[in-house]
């Protein structure tokens, strides 16, 4: 739903992971008019094209439907009713109670739901989760993560003016943050007491063209400190700055050795990640190669971690496994819709931290 002939997240991440990988067949998109499903159509050569949501959510030759639009809550629920199984982006809503109705909808009918957290798929972070565990650095004592915001800062256009409204749910908190305070947590465990600073510096910004000054409600600055259920110190500062990346987006740090995750792009979650670790008082970072085991099996993606698609790929082949019942009986399946309320909870506890000047004990969220 929503796959545009001129770009954008779906054209560059899912149609190349879809067309990478064996038991997928893209049959059909529906876009917000006839012509445009029907020019997206003869770009990526897909067979039926829908000018709206509800036509494509009945469609017969179809399984799986992919949501990627802003609008998620009517959307999602079409596909749900007509017993689709439903990938949503992340963020699920644009706020908790619209993600937890999705969740409760799609209990009620029993359909099976995936949402793009596409980093816990990553076969990299994968690794790193089973380095920690497996005791590489010795006792986790504190992590921290630096990223840069994206589209919040004091210009913006046409494409990307939906994120200065907050109530649009698109913001710095639940998209950036988000996604990778998802990707920490399933290295680390979850947090259990936060500190947070959220705050709005630039309320009025100017169109990168015209020059049109607009309001901004959206936050564009967040730092957050807290403690990981294991003890650990986390800080997660996530401001907005002119760089188009900070090439060291996390770090953790043990009682015998750090690791550190290596990115080549602001949005660290979604491209190439490289791992380094070092043991000892004056042991030296050194690259620490991924086993080929971490790659599913998808030998077509082997040395193509650069590309969009290439998490979101791992997602969809252990989505595949859930769909014909061959997930291994000791692996996690896809983030679902009862996961996304977990996280947006998580960001709604965060928010409140802010909001109130004080420490906010979070409650359980599991993986």
């Amino acid at each position: 739903m929503g796959l545009s002939a001129s770009g954008g997240w779906a054209a560059t991440a899912h149609v190349p992971a879809l067309a990478g990988l064996a038991g997928y067949e893209l049959r059909a998109l529906s876009a917000s008019s006839e012509e445009s499903a029907r020019a997206a159509g003869e770009k990526y050569a897909v067979p039926l094209t829908f000018s709206s949501a509800e036509k494509l959510a009945r469609c017969v030759e179809v399984d799986v439907v992919t949501v990627r639009v802003p609008q998620h809550l009517g959307l999602i629920r079409s596909a749900i009713e007509a017993g689709k199984t439903v990938f949503s982006e992340w963020p699920l809503g644009v706020d908790l109670l619209q993600a937890e109705e999705l969740a409760a909808r799609a209990h009620r009918r029993r359909v099976l739901t995936a949402v793009g957290l596409q980093a816990r798929s990553a076969p990299p972070l994968r690794y790193l989760r089973d380095l920690v565990t497996e005791g590489y650095m010795g006792r986790v004592l504190s992590t921290s993560m630096l990223g840069s915001g994206g589209g919040w800062g004091a210009v913006y256009d046409d494409s990307h003016a939906y994120l200065l409204d907050v109530s649009n749910g698109a913001t710095l908190l639940s998209i950036p943050l988000g996604h990778s305070l998802d990707a920490v947590t399933m290295v680390l465990g979850d947090l259990c007491e936060v500190s947070a600073v959220i705050e709005n510096l630039c309320p009025e910004v100017a169109h990168v063209t015209s020059g049109a000054v607009a309001v901004k409600s959206a936050e564009d600055q967040i730092a957050v400190t807290g403690l990981l259920q294991s003890g650990a110190v986390a800080a997660l500062p996530l401001p907005r700055r002119n760089v188009p990346c900070h090439p060291v987006p996390l770090e953790i740090n043990g009682t015998q050795g750090d690791l550190v995750v290596k990115a080549g792009q602001a949005q660290w979650w979604s491209g190439r990640l490289r791992l380094y670790g070092a043991r000892g008082s004056d042991g030296a970072l050194t690259e620490l190669r991924v086993p080929v085991r971490y790659e599913r099996s998808l030998t077509q993606w082997i040395g193509r971690s650069a590309e969009p698609a290439y998490n979101v790929a791992h997602q969809y082949a252990l989505l595949h496994e859930q769909i014909t019942g061959r997930l291994a009986p000791d692996t996690q399946g896809v983030p679902d819709f009862s996961h996304a309320v977990r996280r947006h909870r998580m960001l709604e506890q965060i928010r409140d931290a802010a909001r109130l000047g004080q420490k906010v004990t979070l409650a359980g969220h599991g993986w």
